[in-house]
């Protein structure tokens, strides 16, 4: 071997003057703390783990209970009183003036709901029973509106928390922070928290997807990797068209045969690696040269996962030729090819968000889920899969027992208005216990009072099913460690099985 290739290259010896500075100036000590932190076990290997991007599997803090998250997410808000939460007295005092039913409503309302003016303006008008009437099923007598039939036949393997809470009514607000944990800044999606633990088993598809039939609202923020190594990001896919080819764009080169792209992919790694080496090893731009890689082997296995046709018929009856529907056949198909964490995002023109015509709104939308959302139960089960996947239906708020006198003129019917202080959930599978109703909110559904869930406190129990402590799992970054939850966050252990 000749001398000139034992020599390093220039751009390997390249440094910029703040480069040199932190280097020589932060570098020994650094050296040595790492080496104190290691010795006592405060050396996260999560974190060490991510230097390098590339989606190798890890192990959590614990043995895990689920190792997998398909998410529903029912976006514009539904109507807990007409869906898993029924309220008798609503429909006794239907039609009356909230400020004579309930004088002293508010005195109930937490002092940071308050704060942020979630109730004052939305409890106005009058008390608005729901016409759907509730009904016990399973062994566990959970009661379910008559919205949900196909759904309600599998209550016992639901957990049912109905005392959530969150700290904003405005939609966008509200969705990021059941995302992510912050409705303001820029932060890790749960999912790409999820995928920074838990890494990839499957090099061929994302770890994280997100299924939606118009894309991800918000510029994509509810599936951001924000700082987190860009392999963690949320790798979106349209869902309007059931088409491979139209689901994922040039999936398959019509030029360039497959042995030709390997070759000029090497070509492309040899030139972004000689790139990378005189940028300090970039995170960020080593996630991006690894993306290539990922896009290449998907297009074998993403159009063969990506194919509905290639499930047996019974199937795809059992979950419907609807659009959810196939986004939820879609979904159990990614998770059995170890994709750590599928969101499907369940909207249409209308969405959730029926501040007009509620009761043909929230009917109209739970049509529309109600078979997909039992099927799933059912083919996770009959595939024993059930018990280490964790099923979760959660939107990014709830709605008023009250009716929405927002611009009245203009409305064809009576609707519900924003409500963050008490909602509605469900969960099934990954280590929870079955056929439970936890939390209550307040006579008429509007305020959490028992055994109240925050969003840290979903997280936390989340990320402990999953192996995680949720104090533990963090990223260090412009000086600080973050993580999921904040400084808040407690596991709901009686959710645990």
């Amino acid at each position: 071997m000749r001398d000139e290739e034992h020599r390093p290259r220039l751009e390997d010896l390249f440094l910029t003057r703040r480069q040199l500075l932190n280097r020589f100036g932060m570098g020994m000590g650094t050296i040595g703390l790492a080496s104190t932190l290691a010795d006592s076990g405060l050396l996260s290997p999560v974190a060490h783990a991510m230097e390098g991007s590339s989606p190798v599997s890890r192990q959590p803090h614990f043995p895990a209970r689920a190792k997998r998250v398909i998410h529903i997410f029912p976006q514009g808000g539904p109507s807990q009183m007409d869906t898993f939460d029924p309220k008798p007295a609503l429909i006794k005092y239907d039609g009356q003036p909230v400020a004579k039913v309930l004088p002293d409503y508010l005195k109930n309302v937490p002092e940071s709901t308050k704060e942020n003016g979630l109730l004052e303006h939305r409890l106005s008008g009058n008390l608005f029973g729901s016409p759907f009437k509730f009904a016990k099923h399973g062994q566990c007598q959970a009661e379910v509106s008559e919205l949900f039939p196909h759904l309600a036949r599998h209550v016992d393997e639901l957990c049912i928390v109905r005392a959530m809470y969150t700290t904003s009514s405005v939609h966008e607000v509200a969705m990021i922070f059941m995302n992510t944990g912050d409705g303001l800044l820029v932060r890790p999606s749960m999912g790409s928290w999820v995928t920074y633990g838990l890494g990839a088993t499957n090099r061929n598809l994302p770890a994280f997807i997100a299924l939606s039939p118009t894309g991800v609202p918000s510029g994509d923020k509810p599936i951001s990797n924000a700082f987190l190594p860009g392999v963690c990001r949320g790798t979106s896919i349209l869902t309007n068209n059931p088409k491979v080819d139209k689901m994922i764009e040039h999936i398959r080169s019509t030029t360039t045969s497959r042995r030709e792209q390997r070759r000029q992919l090497g070509l492309l790694e040899v030139l972004n690696r000689r790139h990378l080496a005189g940028r300090q090893r970039d995170a960020f731009l080593e996630s991006r040269i690894s993306a290539f890689e990922t896009a290449f082997h998907m297009q074998t296995e993403a159009a063969d996962v990506f194919d509905l046709s290639k499930e047996p018929e019974h199937i795809r009856t059992l979950y419907g030729d609807t659009e959810q529907g196939r986004q939820l056949l879609l979904a159990r198909r990614l998770v059995e090819r170890d994709v750590r964490f599928v969101q499907v995002w369940h909207k249409s023109n209308k969405s959730w968000d029926t501040h007009d015509e509620n009761n043909k709104g929230q009917k109209d939308r739970a049509t529309e889920c109600d078979q997909p959302l039992a099927a799933l139960i059912v083919d996770l089960k009959q595939r024993g899969m059930l018990d280490d996947t964790l099923v979760l239906w959660a939107g990014e708020f709830g709605r008023t027992p009250t009716s929405d006198v927002n611009d009245v003129k203009n409305k064809k019917g009576i609707g519900r208005d924003h409500n963050a202080s008490g909602f509605t959930i469900w969960m099934a599978g990954g280590g929870l216990k079955r056929g439970l109703v936890y939390g209550k909110t307040d006579d008429f559904g509007a305020i959490a009072i028992e055994d109240k869930m925050s969003v840290h406190d979903l997280h936390a129990t989340i990320l402990h099913l999953l192996g995680f402590d949720h104090t533990k799992l963090t990223y260090r970054y412009a000086g600080r460690d973050f993580r999921l939850t904040d400084v808040y966050g407690n596991v709901a252990q009686e959710l645990l099985a």
